[in-house]
């Protein structure tokens, strides 16, 4: 039947701009099928959930130090550094006048931190676990952290020539729609999960603010492709994140989604594109594959269930040449409208 090779081109030509009208880019017919079957959506945290723009909360130093002396060393330390922790770090030294020394050997720690030679001496900064490695955080220094951890924060512990010098908390202030947008999708029968290289105090504390089912924490940036492998057994995955660390995962999972604002690299890794920075377009873009599949089926129904019902007719001289014409060319003409009706 003519309006059986209308049925699929016709609704996802119409979905496809539906979504576009919308901020929502699906580069391929085959992206915009794969997200409306959608039953596990995997999301990154800094920078999906969360602004992606971190700010310093608390500053503590340790014994023998000061406030001005840990930012100093902090910022130093981090000035090369892209991670958007660190940009927090430089910026409230730079707001607070705290002039910085200069780092050299400086070399990232993959989901711990950052090690150089400030002053010939070695400074490190990072997440609980790099000082602990190193033997240098001591038990009032750990319980401090793990409370600004459960204040939704991020503690970064500093280091310098074989002592611990202080913490820095930071904190990245969920995103305004976030919440609606997770609820949107559990109302949608789809299981949420946050993958986040964060600690699991901090990222527990996004996901009771954002309503996210399950939270997988302090996962390397070259572990999360695992994850969404391990997750794609219990059902079809979509991963969403903005960064250079999350293409691998981006690529890995049933259907790869960016957001706008994010890397270049995240961007051409997704199937996907949610268009600025807005994380409630991904309900959206949800909704729309799913219409756009079930207008899909309607079609397919439509093409083949008059051609089969006229046949059927034909056998005992029941269908007339009208009903024949209207089973093909009325047919088209409704697989159309059905998909057209989808774009008001």
């Amino acid at each position: 039947p003519c309006a059986l090779g209308l049925a699929t081109p016709v609704a996802i030509m119409v979905g496809s701009g539906v979504g576009a009208k919308h901020g929502v880019l699906f580069k391929t017919a085959s992206a915009l099928e794969q997200t409306g079957k959608t039953q596990i959506v995997v999301l990154d945290k800094t920078g999906t959930l969360t602004k992606g723009k971190p700010q310093v909360t608390d500053i503590l130093p340790a014994s023998g130090y000061d406030g001005d002396s840990l930012l100093r060393l902090a910022a130093s330390l981090e000035s090369k550094s892209e991670h958007p922790l660190a940009a927090a770090i430089t910026r409230r030294a730079g707001e607070s006048n705290v002039e910085t020394d200069e780092a050299q050997g400086f070399t990232a720690l993959p989901g711990h931190g950052v090690r150089a030679e400030i002053n010939g001496k070695t400074a490190i900064g990072g997440n609980a676990a790099l000082i602990q490695s190193k033997g240098m955080l001591d038990a009032d220094m750990k319980a401090l952290g793990e409370r600004l951890a459960d204040e939704g924060k991020t503690p970064l512990y500093f280091a310098f020539d074989g002592r611990i010098a202080g913490i820095i908390a930071v904190a990245d202030v969920v995103k305004e729609d976030s919440g609606q947008a997770i609820s949107e999708l559990k109302d949608m029968g789809i299981r949420t999960v946050m993958l986040t290289g964060d600690n699991r105090r901090t990222a527990l504390s996004v996901a009771k603010q954002t309503g996210i089912d399950e939270v997988v924490s302090d996962v390397l940036p070259g572990d999360k492709a695992e994850v969404v492998e391990k997750l794609r057994k219990y059902g079809k995955v979509a991963m969403v994140g903005d960064g250079i660390n999350d293409a691998p995962a981006l690529t890995q999972a049933d259907i790869g989604i960016a957001i706008g604002a994010g890397a270049d690299v995240a961007l051409d890794a997704a199937d996907v594109v949610l268009m600025d920075d807005d994380i409630g377009k991904l309900a959206v873009g949800m909704k729309v594959a799913r219409s756009t599949r079930r207008i899909v089926n309607q079609n397919v129904t439509f093409a083949l269930g008059f051609k089969i019902l006229v046949l059927l007719l034909s056998i005992p001289g029941i269908a007339t040449m009208w009903m024949a014409v209207f089973a093909d060319v009325g047919v088209c003409v409704l697989a159309i409208l059905n998909a057209m009706r989808k774009k008001a």
